[in-house]
């Protein structure tokens, strides 16, 4: 059975795709309302976290622009974020992996970076806003990771991952996401960016409400007293391409998710035509989520990935090349839908597929640090750097320089994909030693 048909025959009668890429169908069809609950639950967090993550990321730059740092200092603190998790993410991974605390650590997450969070509300100087922030997303950068390795675990039933109960609970996220993005950009509008720091405090209070609100269970996979290698996993040609390919398709990402805002502000753009810009690409991105289940059959996984790439070479070209067409602007917005959902939902599909059970922790951790950590570092720091030596727009289309590396990295994975002795080697090959 190819890819295709084995993704497709998933979504059309309730079935699964298993960690090893087998198709099975769950014992029982209709979900438990054991598993109802921590669904809703999980779905809250996501909406929470991503409320919190919908309004800072776009407004931290324009916040700090008040303040009055400059072009590089703003890169600087807001790659702060992506710094932590070259380290943070995988750090918890491990400790996830080995204690099955995963619902403690989030909790403890939470709770410090809204804790850490008061501080926002006093002057602080280049260092003193650093040493905040770092510390906030030591903690924050570690809770993705975290939360998607156990919604991965509880949309699986045994062993098989259920990319429809996925997109349904990913979409909550995608909610809070556009509602924070559209609330603070009417908000900052009307009032200023002063009022950044009780919006920092409101959005981690949901977060650390909807935490607590998780069931305090322990994975059962950790009763058993082992601790899978990782690197015969990492050695595989599949997974190394894998990773390749989402480095430089997330680094095409930073420069929107850093640099978008600012350099419409610089073009004139009002925040709250910035804020509803943001929120098309965030009112798309909840449609893919809603409706994946009837369409993400139609090409194989790997096949997704080229395209979202291909995609993302259009997107910032458009974005880099006819900013002030608010037709094609719009456009390339929607493409979100493609080059970010669809993209994010089928890494986590190969993620499970390649790192199951006691690697899950580690499997998320390595995805946020590959494609979060260094490309947000660097894109950070050289966004700052070429745009304040060429304007604005030359990040963007150098974004699209960067999407072509990745679209030739997916085309190679796709490759080995359809190759039989590697399609054959990715389910037989172990994942632990």
């Amino acid at each position: 059975m190819s890819e295709a048909e084995a993704l497709a025959s998933m979504l059309r009668s309730n079935t699964s795709l298993r960690e090893g890429g087998e198709v099975a169908r769950p014992a029982t069809p209709v979900q438990t309302p054991d598993r109802r609950a921590p669904l809703l639950q999980f779905a809250g967090l996501s909406a929470g976290y991503f409320a919190h993550i919908g309004f800072f990321n776009p407004y931290l730059p324009l916040w700090l622009q008040e303040l009055g740092f400059s072009l590089i200092a703003i890169s600087l603190l807001s790659s702060v974020q992506s710094a932590t998790r070259l380290f943070a993410p995988y750090a918890w991974g491990i400790l996830s992996d080995r204690t099955g605390e995963c619902v403690k650590l989030l909790r403890y997450g939470a709770t410090a970076a809204l804790v850490l969070s008061v501080a926002l509300w006093f002057p602080l100087g280049g260092v003193g806003m650093f040493t905040v922030l770092l510390l906030m997303f030591a903690h924050t950068s570690a809770m993705m990771p975290m939360i998607e390795g156990a919604l991965a675990n509880l949309v699986s039933q045994g062993g098989a991952f259920d990319a429809g109960r996925y997109g349904r609970v990913r979409l909550c996220g995608s909610l809070g996401f556009l509602m924070a993005v559209m609330g603070a950009g009417w908000w900052f509008q009307r009032f200023g960016m002063s009022h950044f720091p009780a919006w920092v405090g409101a959005t981690l209070v949901a977060v650390v409400f909807s935490a607590w609100l998780l069931p305090d269970q322990k994975d059962p996979d950790h009763s058993v007293k082992t601790h899978p290698d990782i690197w015969p996993v990492l050695r595989q040609p599949v997974v190394r391409w894998f990773f390749s390919a989402v480095f430089f398709h997330v680094l095409s990402h930073i420069f929107v998710f850093i640099f978008f805002s600012l350099y419409l502000d610089s073009l004139g753009y009002e925040k709250s035509v910035i804020g509803l810009l943001w929120a098309v690409s965030v009112l798309i991105e909840i449609g893919c989520f809603f409706t994946q289940g009837r369409w993400l059959s139609k090409l194989p996984l790997t096949a997704w990935l080229v395209l979202a790439s291909a995609l993302m070479v259009v997107r910032m070209g458009l974005t880099a090349g006819l900013p002030l067409v608010w037709p094609l602007l719009l456009l390339a917005q929607a493409m979100h839908a493609i080059t970010f959902s669809t993209h994010h939902t089928v890494c986590i599909a190969m993620l499970s597929q390649h790192f199951p059970g006691r690697l899950r922790g580690r499997g998320q951790a390595l995805y946020t640090v590959v494609g979060y950590g260094l490309p947000g570092v660097i894109g950070g720091l050289g966004g700052g750097v070429l745009s304040s030596n060429f304007g604005l727009g030359s990040v963007f289309w150098l974004s699209a320089v960067v999407a072509m590396v990745a679209l030739g990295c997916t085309c190679r994975l796709r490759r080995l994909q359809r190759h039989p002795r590697n399609r054959q080697s990715r389910h037989d090959q172990p994942v632990g030693g």
